[in-house]
């Protein structure tokens, strides 16, 4: 009976423990059930992201083929085809004088601009755009590839050193392995230092093939006449420690370079090395065809340079200079870099390096240009005046001897030895000699040629304009023609006009009395000659700088005057004549030459007259 009350009792006990616990979950809710964080490496991925995940693993993997595909393309250089760098950008630097930009592909300028200067149709100059120009590192690898530079992509990094500017174009193998090429630009300065140099390469590169460094340019035209332009564009190299030479239409090869200019008139490319080239090949080819055209380029310039490898790496410091053809800019970087301006060789060039171009920057600080050039012309003829006095003095004298020698010339018409014998022996008399008005304008033919040289380089004339001239280093346009004359152009300039008209006046007064006698033999036509001399100004000179032109009227204007003053306060011909017959009285002592060649025309006129 007690047993079954107990069990009733805890049945009892049970329900009313579980009803109150019924009662406290509900009057107080479940304690969060306690979980555990995830390590901090692991990813806790929400459905939504799933989808982002995939297309990522997708990527990588295509990286991986590409890098994949680069190595099997350029061995070790493939990594540089994995970088940001690897696309066709730009980066642009500039100080006062040039604007340049560097391309991602190749490392090299793909943009030179002259920040002062302007072309002929006022647009600003370029040395380098449009792919006109490319330089490339050919070389081989250890495991037998063949890469060019020019198809790889650099790096570039710019970077101020107090107030140069640094430009490090890498191409790279690893994060501290890479070929670099360096260019430094100082402010104000046409050149730039430059630098090939490679760390880490020694078991990259191969050591047994070379590394060839190809330069090309093709020139822009800057000038009116492309022609003219054209003429004073040259590749221009030194060799050998110093000397130089250059190449026009052709290749060349030559040993020992320190440096090669593509020179285009009024403005160069140079590259210049601390460490000369062992050997040079250089190409430049004539893309002018025809006046007519309007051609882009001038001429295509090419040079292949060997760089030797210093324990497996390369290491070069070079320069690169972007600027004017300036005799004074160039003199003063003192690297020979004055030999690439077309002044003349032996005394023409010492004429103008040391008296006309001195001179001329002098005058110029206080006169224009054009100016300044008629002013050097006066002075020129001013001290050239002794010389030319005695050659109008030696004028004088055949003049007066002319009626005597038209004598001897009727009395041996027939015997031509008999006549240059007597008429020897008049001018041994008379003391005159036609060969005497000959050494004076002799000795004028250096300063004469040596200006030539100097106008159409002299960079200062250039867009300087004088009375219609608007550019004293082009020709001087009065008039367009609708038609095109070979060798004359298109055009008409008037300085040729003038100054072959001053010609002419002067060949009348120096041979016209000459050429009212009979023509001797042996002696040149100079009818032919008078006529010839301005003809070949006005046709020629038409195209050339009118600097030139203003130069060559001037000159004959003021030898037309100093003979004119000559003839008429200085000489007198009666006085002349006189002496002449005096000297004719007094007994003449031969020299040796005179007298040998004397006996030898007696001896030939004696044979003569035995064989008769």
């Amino acid at each position: 009976m007690e047993e079954k009350k107990f069990d009733i009792n805890s049945l009892i006990g049970f329900l009313l423990i579980g009803g109150i616990l019924l009662w406290m979950l509900y009057m107080n809710p479940s304690a969060p059930e306690v979980v555990e964080e995830p390590a901090t490496d692991e990813v806790v991925v929400t459905p939504d992201e799933q989808e982002g995940l995939a297309q990522s693993e997708i990527i990588q993997e295509a990286d991986s083929a590409a890098v994949a595909r680069a190595a099997s393309r350029l061995g070790a250089f493939g990594y540089s085809a994995t970088l940001p760098s690897a696309t066709e950008n730009e980066t642009s630097v500039e100080n006062d004088v040039l604007a340049l930009s560097f391309s991602n592909k190749g490392g090299y300028l793909s943009e030179a601009k002259m920040k002062n200067y302007k072309t002929f149709d006022s647009i600003p100059v370029y040395l380098i755009k449009d792919n006109n120009a490319s330089l490339n590192l050919t070389f081989t690898t250890s495991d037998g590839r063949v890469l060019n530079t020019k198809d790889l992509y650099f790096e570039p990094t710019v970077t101020k050193n107090v107030e140069n500017t640094v430009v490090s174009m890498k191409l790279k193998v690893s994060p501290q392995e890479f070929l670099e090429y360096r260019y430094v630009l100082k402010p104000g300065e046409y050149m730039m230092d430059f630098t090939i140099r490679s760390q880490g390469l020694s078991d990259v590169l191969n050591p047994s093939d070379p590394v060839l460094l190809d330069w090309k340019l093709k020139g822009y035209r800057h000038a009116k006449s492309i022609t003219y332009e054209n003429r004073y564009t040259k590749l221009v190299y030194e060799y050998d420690g110093g000397d130089d030479d250059e190449v026009n239409d052709g290749e060349e090869e030559e040993n020992d370079i320190s440096y090669v200019a593509y020179k285009q008139h009024f403005f160069t490319s140079i590259l210049l090395t601390d460490t000369p080239f062992e050997t040079g090949k250089f190409k430049a080819e004539d893309l002018v065809e025809d006046e007519e055209v309007d051609t882009l380029y001038t001429k295509a310039f090419a040079s292949t340079l060997p760089l030797q490898l210093n324990g497996g790496e390369l290491n070069y410091n070079m320069n690169w200079y972007y600027g004017p053809s300036d005799y004074q800019i160039l003199n003063d970087y003192d690297r020979n870099l004055d030999e690439i301006i077309p002044l003349g060789w032996g005394i023409f060039g010492w004429i103008n390096k040391y008296v006309f171009i001195p001179f001329f920057s002098f005058i110029t600080n206080y006169m224009g240009y054009g100016l300044a050039i008629i002013v050097m012309t006066i002075a020129i003829k001013l001290v050239l005046s002794p010389v030319q006095y005695k050659q109008y003095l030696s004028q004088a004298k055949m003049k007066v001897l002319r009626p005597e020698i038209n004598e001897l010339n009727e009395k041996y018409k027939d015997n031509a030895m008999k006549k240059q014998q007597e008429t020897m022996k008049l001018y041994s008399k008379a003391g005159a000699s036609p060969m005497s008005g000959c050494l004076p304008a002799l000795m004028q033919m250096p300063v004469f040629y040596a200006l030539f040289m100097f106008f159409p380089s002299a960079f200062q004339l250039r867009q300087k304009d004088f009375l219609w001239a608007d550019d004293l280093s082009s020709y001087d346009k009065i008039a367009e023609l609708p038609f095109y004359i070979p060798f004359y152009g298109d055009h008409v300039s008037l300085f040729p006009i003038l100054a072959s008209i001053a010609i002419f006046i002067y060949m009348m007064m120096t041979t016209g009395q000459t050429m009212q006698n009979a023509q001797q033999p042996g002696m040149p036509n100079m009818k032919f000659i008078m006529y010839l001399s301005p003809l070949f100004m006005l046709i020629f000179f038409n195209n050339f700088a009118s600097g030139l032109s203003l130069y060559y009227l001037v000159s004959n204007l003021i030898t037309i005057g100093i003979m004119l003053f000559i003839k008429h306060f200085i000489l007198d011909e009666e006085k002349i004549h006189a002496r002449i017959q005096e000297n004719k009285k007094k007994p003449k002592k031969q020299g040796k030459f005179a007298r040998k060649m004397q006996e030898m025309m007696e001896q030939a006129e004696q044979q003569k007259k035995g064989k008769k």
